[in-house]
């Protein structure tokens, strides 16, 4: 496209010049910051550097066209673009490398995360949201390469829903849906699939998206002709491109040291998303990396001497400045004292980050040397204890570690001694270490009062003859009050529209409330989740719908790497409530089977993982997440949609507890715990074993993150001495964690009479069909036999031989 010559407004000279002025003083102020943040790393003050030194002009540029409600998804070097707009002060740049645990000073996560990722806060101290559409605003950023993509859309398709959906309260999230997302991404990165799957879906769904393409010609020390076809990623987009027939992007190509050039792009890139919804990108060719990659290693390693004497000829700060001076608008004498006052005020920030990291930090040395002392004194082992205080004494910039390492150490050689000395210092220790873990492991879930496990159960009601009806009746009646009180809800994914869903859980809802909350997608899980964290972060309630539960791992480097951390690594400052809904147990087949629960709960801690046995119990997972605002993955029993269920009388408003266990059935001489779908066999085995003088107790885990927070498990056990877990998933999967969280964290080992047991699914995917599913999962006499073998154990004159 040709691109439109205006500016921003008609300005006069002096202005223009201050504005000129303003950019020239960020991108010498973000350069040095990079300088010295490297030095800093090979000084060994920060662990880690990557910076975005070579990238300052086009983020100035991305910066004049950012507006308030906009909101950015990058990646981690866009320090130019967040010092540009004041959200990000050279002091907290250095105490980001530091790892400052105080949120006032590193203001981007606490410490929890590396340089170069940033964020703005969207939620007030209570958790409530701030009015987003008078700030601009940035989405939390992570490593994985490509992975700000799906989430990128998602932003995206906000500002499509709220200028659609007026029956949305949009007052502190959007202003008709005028605010466009704005992406960043290295060239590199563009090989990535997620960079591909959200380029496509934004095509097709739309939305006022402007992705920018950081080219320096290496993805680390890889030149592109590794990475792109055609080794340019414009001209492999090129079939993206809208024509007068037919909707798709918008595409432009921009040296990145061509500041007028950038300025036009950005202001025309910014019209086109914001007025049409049309997604742009924006591929930025020519930049540089003059540090490299990051302070691992050096890019003179790989690049020729032409490509690093290129570089340094065309270094976007250096043309910038070229530009400057042969334009008249500012000397190279005036540039030089802006160019000194800058790196005075760096060297100052920098000065005064580590002064005041180092402080807390000496003060507690400080304490706790004069403790050791104390303990010393008086001591069989004194020449230890002086040992370990003179060895922490010599460490003058002393870290966290230090301190801890030097106090538990020191017990050591305190063993027996109950003088008060010895008591002060364990005191210390204990403080010191409550007070510090939490700093680097808050934030994991809500710590609000309205966290989803607060939530009180409210049980279903039923008429005295309630209609029986297929389960998948409850769930779609269930949906239909929930977007009817919750305006700002919507659920989309593969057939989940126009056919409500495979299992017809939504059957005639789009029909009811339109396209833009009921909602079918394509093939795409990734963006399917990122679509859910985009709209979450704006204040929707989206529901995410994955068609199989085996199909979530399309999606999970997203669900793991953004949505489940998203609220640790911003420090409670960014919340995403996406409930993504999935189906899954006993169908047959390897791909469809659905009983990786081991693997997800490993790697969604920070979500709420549910399993329901049934639709009723589904639906109050649904009443309840809606009453919070925390991400979930709520797993439907795929066998389950049409097996009959009692009608609740109170749709909508039921609520099934999160972190509670329900005890199905009492029994005597064994605890059974299972979920899901597995559940309705051991109800079923339970009966039968009673045939043979077992009483067996039956309990359903329901939430397996978090499981039984109230440890009413042990309490069974507590009771009739014995444990068996039946799961479906692999061996030292679920059962293992469930029985994990029941022997260690419950202390049940205390009250067994028998060796707790797990009876699980065989250490592959179940093969297919009937006899597939029998034979790769436990059955019925699989669970019997389990039991009966327990319970042989322990009387075998009672319980003779089985089999």
């Amino acid at each position: 496209m040709k691109l439109s010559s205006k500016t921003s407004s008609d300005i006069s000279f002096e202005d223009f010049k201050k504005q000129i002025f303003f950019d020239y003083e960020i991108a010498v102020l973000s350069r040095t910051c990079s300088l010295i943040g490297r030095k800093e790393v090979l000084t060994g003050k920060a662990k880690f550097g990557i910076f975005g030194d070579g990238k300052e002009l086009p983020q100035l540029a991305m910066a004049r066209s950012f507006q308030n409600g906009d909101f950015r998804s990058g990646y981690y070097r866009d320090q130019t673009f967040m010092m540009a707009l004041g959200l990000l002060k050279p002091k907290d740049f250095f105490h980001a490398l530091y790892a400052t645990t105080d949120i006032k000073k590193e203001p981007m996560s606490a410490g929890k995360q590396m340089g170069g990722h940033f964020l703005t806060y969207s939620l007030n101290e209570d958790g409530s949201w701030k009015d987003l559409i008078q700030q601009k605003n940035s989405s939390a950023d992570i490593s994985c390469t490509a992975g700000q993509m799906p989430r990128l859309l998602g932003l995206a398709q906000a500002s499509k829903v709220y200028r659609a959906a007026e029956q949305i309260d949009s007052e502190k999230f959007s202003n008709n849906g005028n605010e466009v997302a704005w992406g960043t991404i290295g060239n590199a990165s563009t090989s990535e699939g997620m960079f591909f799957e959200s380029l496509n879906a934004a095509g097709v769904l739309q939305v006022p998206m402007v992705v920018s393409v950081w080219d320096d010609a290496y993805g680390i020390s890889v030149p592109n002709e590794y990475h792109t076809t055609k080794e340019d990623i414009s001209k492999l987009l090129a079939g993206l491109q809208r024509d007068e027939n037919h909707p798709g992007f918008e595409l432009f190509q921009v040296k990145g040291w061509d500041y007028t050039a950038l300025m036009h792009a950005y202001e025309n890139a910014s019209d086109i998303a914001r007025e049409e919804h049309v997604p742009v990108l924006i591929h930025v060719t020519e930049l540089t990396q003059p540090q490299g990659h990051s302070s691992s290693g050096s890019h003179e390693r790989y690049k020729s001497t032409d490509r690093l004497e290129w570089e340094a000829e065309n270094d976007c700060n250096k043309r910038f400045r070229e530009w400057i001076i042969t334009s008249g608008i500012a000397t190279d004498e005036e540039l030089s004292t802006i160019e000194k006052n800058i790196k005075k005020e760096v060297r100052l920030a920098r000065k005064e980050a580590w002064s005041e990291y180092l402080e807390e930090h000496l003060q507690l040395k400080r304490a706790l040397i004069g403790l050791l002392e104390q303990a010393a004194n008086g001591s069989v082992n004194k020449n230890f204890l002086t040992k370990i205080k003179n060895d922490l004494i010599a460490v003058e910039e002393p870290i966290k570690k230090d301190l801890a390492v030097a106090g538990r150490k020191a017990l050591r050689y305190l063993l027996g001694d109950e003088r008060t000395e010895k008591h002060n210092l364990k005191t210390w220790i204990a403080r010191f270490l409550s007070e510090t873990q939490p700093k680097y492991s808050n934030n994991l879930y809500s710590e609000l009062p309205n966290r989803a496990t607060n939530i009180p159960a409210v049980p279903p009601k039923y008429e005295s003859t309630p209609e029986q009806v297929d389960g998948r009746v409850i769930l779609r009646d269930n949906f239909d009050k929930l977007f009817e009180n919750y305006p700002e809800s919507l659920v989309f994914g593969e057939d989940s529209g126009a056919i409500g869903d495979v299992n017809q859980g939504l059957e005639g809802l789009q029909s009811k409330y339109g396209a833009t909350r009921v909602s079918d997608t394509g093939i795409r899980e990734t963006t399917i989740i990122g679509q859910g964290i985009g709209m979450a972060l704006r204040g929707l309630r989206p529901i995410a719908e994955i068609q199989y539960l085996d199909y979530i791992f399309y999606a999970l480097a997203t669900l793991t790497d953004d949505l489940a951390c998203l609220r640790y690594r911003t420090s409670g400052k960014q919340k995403a409530p996406l409930i993504v809904r999935t189906r899954g147990h006993r169908l047959e087949g390897i791909w469809h089977s659905g009983s990786h629960m081991g693997g997800l709960i490993h790697v969604l801690r920070g979500m709420y993982v549910l399993s329901p046995r049934n639709m009723t119990q589904a639906a109050g997972f649904y009443n309840t997440l809606m009453k919070s605002d925390e991400p979930a993955l709520v797993i439907e029993s795929l066998n389950g949609y049409r097996l009959k269920e009692s009608l609740p009388s109170n749709l909508g408003e039921f609520c099934t507890p999160i972190g509670v266990v329900e005890t199905l059935r009492k029994g005597e001489d064994i605890t059974l715990v299972s979920y899901g779908s597995t559940l309705r066999i051991v109800l079923q085995v339970a009966e039968e074993l009673q045939q043979v003088g077992i009483d067996a107790e039956v309990i359903d885990a329901q939430t397996l993150l978090p499981f039984d927070i109230g440890k009413e498990t042990v309490k069974s056990v507590q009771k009739t001495n014995r444990l068996l877990v039946i799961d479906e998933d692999v061996p030292g999967g679920c059962a293992a964690y469930l029985l994990n969280e029941i022997i260690e964290n419950q202390g049940a080992y205390q009250y067994l009479d028998s060796a707790p047991q797990t009876l699980t699914a065989k250490a592959h995917r179940p093969a297919y069909g009937t006899d597939g599913d029998y034979f790769s999962k436990p059955n019925a006499e699989d669970i019997f036999e389990k039991v009966y073998a327990i319970m042989h154990e322990a009387s075998p004159e009672e319980y003779p031989e089985l089999r």
